[in-house]
């Protein structure tokens, strides 16, 4: 990769060397990720706060303690599933790119991207980013040789949200029956192969939603180390040197 993509400001880049291939690997780690251990204390100070003060204050005052201890459960829980999380979000290294998630991993090689950019939404009469980074790639057959079974169940749930984004215009209401959030357990590819259960609706859902927002796979900006436009201007950056030096389009 060039050198000049390590001077970002204000964010941690880690970056290893290695001695047989001399590849450079970047890893971004997740802002949401932050304060998961203080979480976890803060949580823990709360409930044993409450607990103390359940004995010693008025009973006028026992909503205090509870609700003491209320917060302490919830930022245990946020703790928790913040140190759950995988150390790096995704990591950068000149084969592609490869993004982690507590319910697996998918792996995108360079060859095989199309556009990275925000995806926008129409709101009115104005063109908004939504804080996501979007993949639009060649073809779905490598990915899906790249990706877990896990992943694909979750982000079926996770991405409903942007099924709600730039909607049928046919739609006068905004609230017609759709049928959108219930994709078939088929797609077939273009090089003829059909993918059934789970990999079928995965790849119905990224045809969906290339059809609407134009883009196939989404990273949203909580899982970056930095905004999701910064983030477009690095992995274009590094795209572009691995087509210079490799010599494709």
């Amino acid at each position: 990769m060039a050198n000049d993509l390590n001077s970002e400001n204000n964010t941690v880049i880690e970056t290893e060397q290695h001695s047989v291939t001399e590849e450079q690997t970047i890893r971004i780690r997740a802002a949401s990720k932050g304060n998961g251990l203080t979480s976890l204390l803060a949580g823990v100070v709360a409930i044993i706060l409450g607990f103390v003060l359940l004995g010693i204050v008025p009973e006028q005052f026992v909503l205090v303690a509870i609700a003491c201890i209320a917060i302490g459960i919830i930022a245990l829980v946020i703790g928790f599933f913040k140190l759950k999380e995988p150390e790096h979000s995704l990591i950068i290294n000149p084969d592609g790119i490869k993004y982690h998630h507590r319910y697996g991993t998918w792996f995108i090689t360079w060859e095989n991207i199309q556009r990275i950019d925000t995806p926008r939404v129409t709101r009115g009469l104005e063109q908004v980013d939504l804080s996501m980074v979007g993949f639009r790639i060649k073809s779905y057959t490598p990915l899906f040789g790249h990706i877990s079974q896990r992943l694909m169940t979750n982000l079926l749930m996770e991405q409903r949200p942007l099924l709600m984004q730039n909607t049928d215009p046919s739609c006068k209401t905004g609230q017609c029956p759709s049928s959108d959030l219930i994709e078939n357990h088929k797609h077939k590819l273009p090089e003829g192969d059909i993918l059934t259960g789970v990999q079928g609706m995965f790849a119905n859902r990224m045809q969906k939603l290339r059809d609407r927002l134009g883009y196939d796979i989404y990273v949203n900006e909580a899982e970056l180390d930095r905004t999701a436009d910064e983030f477009v201007v690095l992995v274009r950056a590094c795209h572009d040197d691995v087509k210079t030096r490799l010599n494709y389009s």
